[in-house]
């Protein structure tokens, strides 16, 4: 069973789509494998109930690949699509891209406090894609 997530973003951050999975699941056991089919994002399973840890994780990502036009960058070659856009590829090429998750009778087996995030590292909002299979 396959289908296909579209997920709009503000720009960079995360954003939640848990309930979309929840929804889309039938009433059946399985493996559900999620894979986003751009380089400039990333998937996560995080914590959803306190945005400060989504606001750091943020910040911290920033100030490990800050972006093209900052100094400690210039090494970057590829510049042609924005100062965010070879960050934002490194960032990606750090995180995951894809995520398996245990689902049980029609449940994913998360944690109380996890959640299923796309973490766009784009500044500008982008319309991304994931791809969604469930093996039974």
């Amino acid at each position: 069973m396959q289908t296909e997530f579209r997920i709009q973003t503000q720009g960079a951050g995360l954003a939640e789509f848990t309930q979309d999975v929840a929804r889309w699941l039938p009433a059946q056991d399985g493996l559900l494998t999620l894979f986003v089919r751009h380089t400039s994002c990333s998937l996560l399973i995080q914590e959803n109930a306190d945005p400060d840890v989504q606001r750091d994780l943020g910040a911290f990502f920033g100030r490990l690949v800050p972006p093209a036009d900052d100094p400690a960058m210039a090494y970057l070659a590829h510049r042609a699509e924005g100062p965010d856009d070879m960050p934002a590829h490194i960032k990606a090429a750090m995180m995951p891209v894809s995520l398996s998750i245990p689902v049980a009778a029609g449940r994913m087996a998360l944690g109380t406090w996890q959640g299923i995030y796309l973490f766009e590292h784009r500044r500008h909002p982008h319309l991304r894609r994931v791809a969604a299979h469930l093996s039974v």
